[in-house]
């Protein structure tokens, strides 16, 4: 009887195991390595976002990329890479392992949430949710945007995906579009 109970204990905690490690978002550089070859093989660029569940502005931003007006012009350009960072307590389980040490990596660490960085498929930053003054590098600290609302914050957006993209006029002010939307909503 005791060694049944005992097979029963090991099995359940297997279980539990296998149950929690498959719930563990995958490590930012692997998901960032699997965008960047993607992006790679599909001539594209990445657009990595970083998220918390507690962040409404958040949700704002994936709502707007994933409108259906807008979706593909994102499908065709991008690799969209998500991640989850600076949850609250108790949810820090949802966040990608080492998500922190790459805005940090790329001069974003204390810019608040949502940020987002575009990467070239050789892994270059290329552009980023920090507006600067003209000429300055991505390096020098400037306000970030967020998920854009604002006139200026959706200029800075436009220009972003302007730069980093085949995004045409029409295709670059429906974008436009649809974010102005969340400044109206605010």
């Amino acid at each position: 009887m005791k060694l049944k109970t005992l097979l029963f204990a090991f099995a359940a905690a297997l279980t539990i195991q296998t149950a929690i490690a498959q719930s563990t978002p995958a490590p930012a550089t692997e998901v960032l390595n699997a965008a960047i070859k993607k992006a790679a093989k599909e001539k594209k660029q990445v657009l990595a976002v970083f998220h918390a569940s507690w962040c409404g502005w958040c949700h704002k931003m994936t709502a707007s990329l994933n409108d259906p007006a807008i979706k593909p012009y994102f499908d065709k350009n991008y690799v969209i890479a998500d991640f989850t960072v600076y949850e609250s307590k108790g949810k820090e389980n949802l966040e990608n392992p080492g998500a922190a040490d790459l805005l940090k990596k790329y001069n974003n660490a204390d810019q608040g949430l949502p940020t987002w960085l575009v990467f070239d498929a050789k892994q270059n930053l290329v552009a980023d949710s920090q507006m600067r003054p003209a000429g300055a590098a991505l390096t020098a600290k400037g306000d970030n945007v967020g998920c854009p609302a604002k006139p200026e914050e959706v200029a800075h957006f436009i220009a972003s995906l302007k730069k980093s993209s085949k995004l045409n006029d029409k295709e670059l002010e429906d974008i436009a579009v649809v974010f102005r939307k969340n400044e109206i909503k605010r």
